[in-house]
């Protein structure tokens, strides 16, 4: 795969973990501080369009009007595009709040499938979630009547969701395992999930469906040889570790990659390596042959050529 190259950094504040472009080609991203905010490419220019409650994290559009906001504990929000009015989508499932939505697709149908991370740990203790290897991770379907269900569990720290582009399938990536996981939709095997793509060169994020039909992988670090070792570990002695003061945690690396991935799980595009003044890789959007990226922990917004 290629390296990244000269890379353009927007500055749009702290921790633009997702992004997605409006039908004006203008990004929108959520930050660390509540705000999710427009960036508009041309000019530089970065206004707010809400503060939700929880921290933004993945963002999708929905219909033409509103923005989906993954919120962290804040659960499941649809944020207006104009006004920028917030209301509650999902927040709980059986009778029991989520804790830790991370991103979601949504279907021509209105149908939202969405991440909740851990049943354990909230999203900025993803570290310990990691460590203690919980496999508490969960996929849910949201159907436009506002019913909810649970459709996969035991994920190791459930992160990007996405559509395929003929609707045959979900994908959500599992952090944890270096993997992103498939549930069949329609045909034979509808109902069924199996592994889409697996041993990634590094820690999948947000995945999202590009312009070009892939399915786009934002690696937030390569994998990293300390956590391997911790994972084989007892259960018993990896509590202990992830208790340890977060700077003695295994931390991700400089390098990050951005992927492409076909209805096959191949690899058919991709960057990896550094860019300079940007870690972290956290979130990926292609769209007509250019990629846009967030990050976590960063103030900026990048943009690639595919």
């Amino acid at each position: 795969m290629d390296s990244f190259g000269a890379a353009r950094l927007h500055p749009v504040g702290t921790g633009p973990e997702d992004v997605v472009l409006d039908p004006s080609g203008r990004v929108l991203t959520g930050l660390e501080d509540g705000r999710v905010v427009r960036l508009d490419p041309a000019t530089g220019d970065v206004e707010t369009v809400a503060r939700v409650p929880g921290r933004p994290l993945g963002l999708e559009l929905l219909g033409t009007d509103e923005l989906l906001v993954c919120a962290s504990n804040a659960g499941l929000l649809a944020v207006a595009l104009d006004g920028g009015a917030v209301r509650t989508v999902v927040d709980r499932f059986e009778g029991r709040p989520l804790g830790a939505v991370n991103n979601a697709a949504v279907a021509e149908d209105g149908t939202i499938w969405f991440s909740d991370s851990s049943t354990r740990f909230p999203i900025p203790r993803w570290r310990e979630d990691l460590v203690q290897r919980t496999c508490s991770g969960r996929l849910f379907r949201r159907d436009p009547d506002g019913g909810v269900t649970e459709v996969l569990g035991g994920l190791e720290f459930a992160n990007g969701v996405a559509l395929a582009g003929d609707g045959s399938f979900v994908a959500v990536a599992e952090t944890g395992a270096r993997r992103v996981r498939r549930v069949w939709l329609t045909g034979a095997r509808a109902g069924s999930s199996d592994v889409l793509a697996e041993d990634l060169w590094g820690y999948p994020d947000n995945i999202a469906l590009g312009s070009d039909g892939l399915i786009w992988v934002a690696l937030a670090s390569p994998r990293v040889a300390a956590l391997d070792s911790i994972l084989r570990l007892p259960s018993a002695v990896r509590a202990l570790v992830r208790r340890l003061p977060e700077r003695l945690l295994p931390s991700p690396a400089p390098a990050v990659g951005a992927v492409g991935l076909d209805e096959a799980g191949r690899v058919v595009r991709g960057r990896i390596g550094t860019i300079d003044g940007f870690t972290m890789l956290t979130g990926v959007r292609e769209v007509g042959g250019v990629v846009w990226l967030g990050s976590l922990t960063g103030d900026s917004v990048a943009v690639v050529s595919r």
